[in-house]
């Protein structure tokens, strides 16, 4: 398995993380302390909502270093070095260290008036 498939499927991991983080989150400030109810767990609703944000935050912040980390170890299996259209590009195009052959100009021949 190669190093950008393992940044693909963290990648994945953590974009479904942060989508539960933030369907749990209620915008009124409800969500997940709500449902849960009583202080004695998680303890209390201001440290869930704490919990909620800070989640969300280093969730983003991990997601934002992994793309970039997995866009470093991209080998670029795909790139335009394997490409098989710029190879026979490349066997097509014409020699340039022999000269190009240049069309004459129409230009009218030289008439010997006549004396």
């Amino acid at each position: 398995m190669s190093t950008f498939s393992i940044f693909l499927v963290l990648i994945t991991i953590v974009c479904f993380l942060l989508i539960v983080v933030i369907m749990v989150q209620n915008p009124k400030g409800g969500g997940l302390s709500s449902t849960i109810g009583g202080s004695q767990m998680l303890g209390g609703v201001q440290k869930t909502t704490d919990f909620l944000d800070k989640s969300t935050w280093t969730l983003a912040t991990i997601l934002i270093a992994l793309i970039l980390l997995s866009s470093l170890s991209f080998t670029g299996t795909l790139s335009d070095t394997d490409s098989k259209i710029i190879d026979n590009m490349g066997t097509a195009a014409p020699n340039t260290t022999t000269p190009i052959a240049v069309p004459a100009q129409n230009t009218p021949a030289a008439t010997n008036p006549v004396k």
